[in-house]
Parts: C-alpha cells; sequence; structure tokens
C-alpha cells in the first residue's frame, strides 16, 4: 500500500484527536462502572472496523484484509498484558479511582515505543529479507514457551520491577504515597517522583516485552508499516476499557495462553514459508484471508474451551463444600 507523508501525518492527528477525546471524557479521576468500560470499549472497535473497511471502500482491499487479521491479532495478545497489569496494580497498590489515569498514560508510552519498534522492524526487513527467517523461529520459539508456562501449576503471582524502572526510581527517588494525580513533588527541597509516576512507567516499560513476540507476529501478517502501526495503535488504545470490562473475567481464560501458543506458531510458520518463498524455494504461502480464519477460530475455540472448563473447576468447587458441609 502506496501511503504518503500527507495521510500519515493525517493519521496520526486523527488518533491523537481521539486521544484527546479520550483523556478529556475521563480527565477527572473515578471508578470506572462496567457500563462505561463497555461502552468505550465498543466505541474503540467500532472505530477499528470503521478504519478497515474504510481501506476497503478505497480499493485497498489486501490492506483492509490485513489491517483486520493484525488488529485481532494484536488485540488477542495485548489481553495477555491485562494479565501483567493487573499484578502491576497490585505491586504498587494503586487506588482504583486512579487506575484508568495510569493505564492511559502508560498505553500510550508503549505506543510510542512500539511505534519506534515497528520502525526499526521496516527498516530491517527492507534491507534483508532473511530476517523473516528469525522472526519465525523466534515466533515458534515463544509459542512453546507459553505452552509450557500454561502447564505449570503455579503461576506466576507477583510483579518484578525491571532495570530501567529500578534504575529510575534510585535516580529521583519516589513519594512514600499517592498525592493525587501528582507525578512528581518536592521534598526537601529535592523533586522526587510519586508512586503515580512509576506505575505509568511500569505499564509503559513492560509493554516493552509484549513487543518483542507482538510486532514479530504482525510482521508476518502484513510487512507494510501503515498497517502494522494502525493495527497496533487501535489494539492499544482500547486496552485501558477492556481491563475495566474483563478483569474480573480474566482468570476464566484458562486456556488463552494455549490459543496464543497456536497463533504465534502459525504465524511463525507463515514467516518461514514466506522467507523461504522470498529465497526462491517453490513453497505454498498462507494467504491473508486464511490467516484471519485460523486466528478468529482458534480464539473463538479458546474462549468456548476456557468459559466451560471455568464451569466446571467451580461446578466442582462447589460439590466439595457441600460435601465438606456434610
Amino acid at each position: 500500500m502506496d501511503v504518503s507523508m500527507t495521510v500519515w501525518v493525517v493519521t496520526v492527528l486523527g488518533l491523537l484527536a481521539l486521544i484527546a477525546v479520550d483523556f478529556f471524557i475521563g480527565r477527572k479521576p473515578h471508578d470506572v462502572s462496567v457500563k462505561e468500560a463497555g461502552i468505550w470499549t465498543v466505541v474503540w472497535i467500532v472505530l477499528a472496523a470503521a478504519f478497515g473497511l474504510g481501506l476497503l471502500f478505497a480499493g485497498e482491499n489486501q490492506a483492509s484484509g490485513e489491517f483486520f487479521a493484525g488488529y485481532i491479532t494484536e488485540k488477542s495478545l495485548s489481553v495477555d498484558n491485562l494479565f501483567v497489569f493487573v499484578l502491576i496494580m497490585a505491586k504498587f497498590a494503586v487506588p482504583s479511582h486512579l487506575q484508568q489515569r495510569v493505564l492511559l498514560v502508560g498505553v500510550l508510552i508503549a505506543l510510542v515505543m512500539r511505534a519506534g519498534f515497528i520502525a526499526a522492524g521496516a527498516a530491517i526487513i527492507a534491507n534483508f529479507s532473511w530476517v523473516f527467517y528469525i522472526f519465525g523461529a523466534f515466533l515458534i520459539y515463544t509459542a512453546w514457551k507459553l505452552v509450557k508456562e500454561a502447564s505449570t501449576d503455579e503461576p506466576d503471582e507477583e510483579y518484578e520491577e525491571n532495570r530501567l524502572l529500578k534504575s529510575i526510581e534510585k535516580r529521583f527517588g519516589v513519594a512514600d504515597r499517592y498525592h493525587g494525580t501528582k507525578l512528581s513533588l518536592r521534598d526537601n527541597g529535592k523533586r522526587i517522583l510519586t508512586p503515580l509516576a512509576v506505575v505509568m512507567l511500569a505499564i509503559g516499560t513492560t509493554d516493552l516485552l509484549f513487543a518483542l513476540d507482538s510486532i514479530p507476529a504482525i510482521f508476518g501478517l502484513t510487512q507494510d508499516p501503515y498497517i502494522v502501526f494502525t493495527a497496533n495503535a487501535f489494539a492499544l488504545m482500547g486496552l485501558r476499557q477492556l481491563y475495566f470490562l474483563i478483569g474480573g473475567l480474566l482468570q476464566k481464560l484458562v486456556h488463552l495462553s494455549y490459543g496464543l501458543s497456536v497463533i504465534l506458531g502459525f504465524i511463525g510458520v507463515k514467516l518461514i514459508l514466506h522467507a523461504l518463498h522470498e529465497s526462491g524455494v517453490h513453497v505454498p504461502e498462507i494467504s491473508i484471508p486464511v490467516s484471519l480464519g485460523v486466528i478468529c477460530g482458534v480464539l473463538v475455540i479458546t474462549t468456548i474451551t476456557s468459559l466451560v472448563a471455568a464451569r466446571r473447576q467451580t461446578a466442582a468447587e462447589e460439590r466439595e463444600q457441600e460435601s465438606t458441609r456434610v
């Protein structure tokens, strides 16, 4: 897809305008209700669908298909981020009325950093086609790692701060309590950070780890930087509302990691086949419609089996409680 600088500028300005509206509406710290989260989740999904359909109506059929495949993949992978976000919120004991502000700024930091990843990835792919082998192998390895972690009985229950975050805390110092929406304050003549600033940085920098597999994954579906960026942007910008909407359902998605591993493994194979094709080897390539079908199918099956398994677990626990009473 040939995208001019004007289209890039208009797209970025449009996204910034949407973010500004989102920030203006939720500028006052408050507890986000399920109704509010549900409405805004639908709004962001509708906006993403409108963008994809706009590409289709503009005659960019392939770009539209790539956008939807990339958006759904990034959205499903971002749900996995929510597990870590819950741990971060608990680690820093973020007051409920400040959590929406934390997520908004944290996601914006993540989006800016991902833009850098996307630019670097596009430049590497444009000059070194063999990088598809590396991306493909990495995604297959990540898929295997997800399966291995999902099969363990004890999931991680505590968030551990990364080195960057620890160095920032050591360099500037951190206040011992929250001070509303303030990010810094003066203490004995020295400006220090508030816990709110630290947790925002934690959300944003932690996303770097997720970008290591999500960015190669979407490049496996499209090599168009414009589609990669917009799919990531729409997936991330609706993440805050999704956190409040399905926060209580996360523990029920017991098979999510297995589903994501299948998707990453599938895209890894697709990348390797594409790399072989680019090298002159006659191998079949997986089309975008097939990719979209596989991704949607895996997510539907994973969600259904997760809810069934969670329901059976709940029923088993209730039977056990009843037998204990007797």
